[in-house]
């Protein structure tokens, strides 16, 4: 870090603002502590006492990171899933956000992007073959389930019929 250590004053006061800003991981804050210069025990005791105080709560980090990544972003599942693990987030917690994802929301934007993707992919090669299989794989490479894609592509076949 450069600049000068923090004490753990300090450094609480700190996280306590950077915590307040938006919902963050605890991973998150463990290094931001870290960065700040303070050892193991203040790190641990910084994070115990930022959990009594509501400032860092993993649930409600996990069902905000994965409600916003979907709702902004358009991520399926599995990447949100992925992410979540990426930042350390409890698999409990990770079960709990995935759950807040309403079901139908989420199929009704994995078919809009479908079709999207869909209706893009034009010219004399764009077969339905190379369609399905461009849709596929950007949906794919969003997160979204490979059985949820084939039924996707099958009702967007099924409306052009």
């Amino acid at each position: 870090m450069l600049g000068k250590r923090l004490n753990k004053e300090q450094a609480f006061q700190k996280l306590r603002q950077y915590c307040g800003y938006q919902e963050r991981s605890h991973d998150e804050v463990k290094q931001k502590l870290y960065g700040f210069g303070l050892y193991r025990q203040d790190v641990e005791e910084t994070i115990s006492k930022l959990i009594e105080e509501n400032y860092l709560n993993e649930e409600r980090f996990a069902i905000a990171f994965a409600g916003g990544k979907f709702r902004s972003k358009h991520w399926g599942k599995v990447k949100i899933e992925y992410e979540l693990k990426q930042k350390k987030v409890s698999p409990y917690c990770i079960r709990i956000a995935m759950n807040e994802i309403d079901d139908s929301d989420y199929r009704k934007t994995l078919l809009k992007l479908a079709r999207k993707k869909w209706s893009d992919l034009k010219g004399p090669g764009a077969t339905d073959y190379v369609k399905s299989s461009k849709t596929t794989s950007f949906l794919l490479q969003r997160g979204f389930e490979r059985n949820l894609i084939a039924s996707a592509i099958n009702s967007i076949k099924e409306e052009k019929e």
